[in-house]
């Protein structure tokens, strides 16, 4: 029996590859994918790294935001797809389908790609607006936030557009059907555009702005203003989010107006016991013309009262036809000429009232409403606290008696007394 060898004849494996009918197309992908990983090296490698290089010795600043978002490192992930979109046309005996299917896939990448490179872009720009005078205090970073947020969802429309194969004019002109969703997806983003944009054009918040914003406990400097949020850091160092739109939609106090006129508010009153409130003797009189801030007063209004009683006055020997001074009164006019003597407070420009209110059950209020000129909050409130430190010792001299609820040591006092 003669044995053949039949493995003479039999094709080999190369010669079964060669003839493979998808050889051709499986060699071109590979090319392609290679020459792409190519041209993606030579422009990371060469391109973008002496961009880099030219950046960092450049004397100007604007540029080295870009570097820092990486721009120019995002741009070069276009090529490799560029490479790919218009090289799958070259490979042979490729089906039209699957170049459709190809292109429209690297299509919709190299447009997510492109969107995230214009993305980078614009908050390198944002970045750039920042360092102006302009942009001081203001929000800009919201605008371009509202910006990248509108190229997203133009990307989003043609992405969908590339892999359908439509024409984005046609999808634009459906998204009046969906309309609703969308405003009720972005409601917040809408209105804390809309905010921004009022916050902005009427220059009610800056960057380290003194608020408060009693709704959300909120009580200090604000160091954030974005899109969506603003952020204020509190005296007690913690950190308050407020959403742009409830900041506009209520109510809040800035103080950076009053920082800015010079001028900070004193409002605070004394309660007089009115039980202690009586005319002035000549020996008053005698006794507070020693003191140099209500000598002028007391010669003027003396003076005043004598000519009025000798002019009006028939039976001066009843109290209550003749003028006269109280404690009271004199009081009040030592506290305006203290105050107008006083370094610290605006004498000319802002309100000065020292005045008197209607008495309630707490007494005679004497209401003292004057401006210093020192803003700073540490310095107002030691300023302030001198003040009445002052006043509230030296109010015995003229017999008054500052009003205070009574405490365990009164109702005690008065226990012992009645025992």
């Amino acid at each position: 029996m003669i044995l053949q060898d039949t493995t003479a004849n039999a094709p080999s494996l190369w010669t079964s590859l060669i003839n493979h009918p998808l050889f051709e197309e499986i060699i071109g992908i590979a090319l392609l994918v290679l020459v792409a990983w190519l041209v993606d090296w030579l422009v990371k490698r060469i391109l973008v790294r002496l961009v880099s290089r030219l950046v960092e010795r450049s004397s100007a600043t604007w540029d080295d935001a870009f570097l820092k978002h990486n721009v120019f490192g995002r741009l070069a992930h276009l090529a490799p797809g560029v490479v790919v979109y218009y090289g799958i046309n070259l490979i042979p005996g490729l089906n039209d389908n699957v170049i459709l299917a190809i292109q429209r896939a690297v299509g919709a990448v190299l447009i997510v790609l492109a969107a995230v490179t214009i993305g980078a872009a614009v908050t390198a720009v944002g970045d750039i607006a920042l360092t102006s005078k302009l942009a001081r205090g203001r929000p800009i970073r919201a605008y371009f936030q509202v910006v990248n947020l509108m190229v997203y969802i133009v990307t989003g429309v043609l992405v969908l557009a590339a892999l359908l194969g439509q024409n984005p004019l046609v999808l634009l002109s459906g998204i009046g059907a969906v309309t609703a969703i969308l405003l009720l997806v972005f409601r917040d983003t809408i209105l804390s555009f809309v905010s921004s944009l009022q916050i902005t054009w009427y220059d009610m918040v800056r960057i380290g702005d003194w608020i408060e914003v009693p709704e959300f406990g909120a009580d200090g400097d604000v160091v954030g203003v974005d899109l969506l949020t603003i952020s204020v850091q509190n005296w007690d160092n913690t950190v308050t989010t407020i959403p742009t739109h409830r900041l506009t939609q209520g109510s809040f106090k800035n103080w950076r107006f009053m920082s800015r006129s010079g001028g900070r508010r004193i409002k605070r009153t004394l309660w007089i016991d009115m039980e202690t409130i009586r005319f002035l003797s000549e020996e008053d009189l005698e006794r507070f013309r020693r003191y140099d801030l209500l000598t002028d007063y007391l010669t003027t209004k003396r003076q005043e009262l004598i000519e009025y009683n000798a002019a009006h006055v028939k039976t001066p020997d009843i109290i209550s036809n003749v003028r006269r001074l109280t404690n009271v009164g004199t009081f009040r006019a030592y506290i305006a000429a203290y105050l107008k003597q006083h370094p610290k407070i605006h004498q000319s420009g802002f309100t000065f009232l020292v005045r008197q209110l209607a008495p309630t059950q707490q007494g005679l209020p004497i209401e003292i409403y004057v401006f210093t000129n020192d803003t700073n909050w540490v310095n107002y409130e030691s300023i302030q606290a001198d003040i009445f430190d002052h006043l509230l010792a030296i109010a015995p001299e003229f017999d008054v008696r500052v009003f205070q609820s009574p405490s365990g040591g009164d109702v005690r006092a008065i226990s012992g007394a009645a025992g």
